[in-house]
């Protein structure tokens, strides 16, 4: 977890991971965005081949989050799996070691736009979105209400800095004083630049930042920094 950075939002403190998790340490609670597991048996059967290794290595980054933290929740922000058929043609391994994270801590699975419906037979709990006092988690970033808050994911950010005369482009959490959105965690999952139509109206320019996840640290900036 970040030893520097602190995101606070409706009245709350969240520690933002390397990972792309992040972590509640009030409620011991873990919450990570889109996973997109069985992403690269999805792109195999559309006749794209890249090496089908996404969904061990994502499932042992969300295990040493896991471990590393001690969480006893973990919130699911949706698209889970990269779309309806993954998770019904996954190995035995791999049920195997969902299972052992859905029974060893409180896990809510979001419904995302790729995987309305998540596996049942996995454990946990399946919401479409959830409210914990004034914070609402979902994965679709939508309208608030004065007074509410979000997180969500669904968007994938990724932020662009210039840098004594260098571009770097990574994957970030971004966010405003009233919502948050997440990273997407998956192994072959991207970031979409923050500066895009898809982030239009939805983050105040003046008072927003950005955690970007670099080679081995967050670093965080103003969302105005953003190319």
């Amino acid at each position: 977890m970040s030893k520097v950075h602190q995101i606070k939002l409706a009245g709350h403190l969240f520690v933002p991971d390397h990972s792309g998790a992040l972590f509640w340490p009030a409620e011991n609670l873990l919450l990570v965005a889109d996973l997109h597991l069985e992403h690269g048996v999805s792109l195999a059967r559309r006749g794209i081949h890249v090496p089908p290794y996404d969904t061990q290595a994502t499932l042992a980054q969300l295990e040493q989050v896991l471990k590393a933290t001690a969480a006893q929740k973990l919130i699911l922000l949706g698209d889970s799996f990269h779309d309806d058929k993954a998770h019904r043609s996954i190995e035995p391994d791999i049920e195997s070691r969902l299972l052992a994270i859905t029974s060893a801590t409180q896990t809510i699975w979001i419904s995302g736009n790729h995987d309305p419906i998540p596996p049942s037979r996995l454990g946990g709990t399946t919401v479409d979105e959830l409210a914990i006092g004034s914070l609402l988690l979902r994965h679709i970033p939508s309208h608030i209400s004065s007074g509410s808050f979000e997180i969500s994911g669904h968007l994938h950010p990724g932020a662009t800095i210039f840098q004594r005369g260098h571009r770097v482009h990574a994957k970030c959490f971004v966010g405003d004083r009233q919502r948050l959105i997440l990273p997407a965690f998956g192994s072959y999952t991207g970031g979409l630049n923050v500066r895009s139509k898809a982030f239009a109206g939805l983050l105040d320019p003046k008072q927003g930042d950005i955690w970007m996840i670099g080679k081995s640290a967050i670093h965080h900036f103003p969302l105005s920094r953003a190319g």
